[in-house]
């Protein structure tokens, strides 16, 4: 959609606070999206930002919430997996006066190793499990934000702690993501999930360990 095709209709899509859904695979399935503004306040709020700090995003999709997190003062690298998304990003950002916002084409589960550390690192992809790079990448006592489905919840917006290389996160309420690369959970597992809202989850170079209630469990 472009508002000089329609300006009526562009303008009651943005000012709108829903997902937005902005590429299609085969011309059928979603598979890039602008996110709800109120979810991305919440995500954005569960960061804790000041200015200054370094920010890893993963997922740029159109650049609204890289630049979300650039007005707020933050020293913004936003990693995107499709190179056609990440180049109209960076035409987006530039043209609304970001420009210093780095957008990097490539895979959101690597980080950005060049650019590391950060001091946040925020997901607009929801993962099965936390990607251990974004944890090496992560300065101590950073946070990492992330939506998240998988063994113990569906659509949890979880909420991790750095330290030691090591972390520890736990559910601060609902998010419904798209799942980054290699991380989709089919439709029957995520039905037959059981969603605990006590989840916690540990993340270090061995694997990811859960436990919620009396039960545990770990993946590699």
């Amino acid at each position: 959609m472009s508002r000089r095709d329609d300006p009526a209709v562009w303008n009651q899509v943005v000012v709108a606070d829903d997902a937005v859904v902005t590429q299609l695979k085969d011309g059928i399935w979603p598979s890039s999206s602008s996110s709800a503004p109120t979810v991305m306040a919440r995500m954005i709020a569960a960061l804790r930002l000041e200015p200054g700090m370094r920010v890893l995003e993963i997922g740029t999709g159109t650049g609204w919430n890289a630049a979300r997190l650039a007005a707020l003062g933050a020293d913004v690298v936003s990693v995107e997996m499709d190179g056609d998304i990440a180049a109209q990003a960076r035409a987006n950002l530039r043209n609304a006066g970001y420009g210093n916002v780095l957008v990097v084409a490539g895979d959101g589960e690597h980080g950005a190793l060049d650019h590391a550390p950060f001091d946040r690192v925020i997901s607009t992809a929801a993962v099965r499990r936390l990607p251990f790079a974004w944890v090496e990448q992560c300065a101590e006592g950073g946070l990492i934000v992330t939506p998240y489905t998988g063994e113990g919840h569906v659509d949890a917006l979880l909420v991790f702690t750095v330290s030691a290389n090591v972390a520890r996160g736990r559910v601060q309420g609902n998010a419904y993501f798209m799942p980054l690369r290699g991380h989709g959970v089919p439709q029957a597992e995520q039905r037959a999930t059981e969603s605990h809202d006590e989840l916690r989850i540990e993340v270090t170079k061995e694997g990811q360990h859960l436990s919620y209630g009396e039960r545990q469990s770990s993946t590699g």
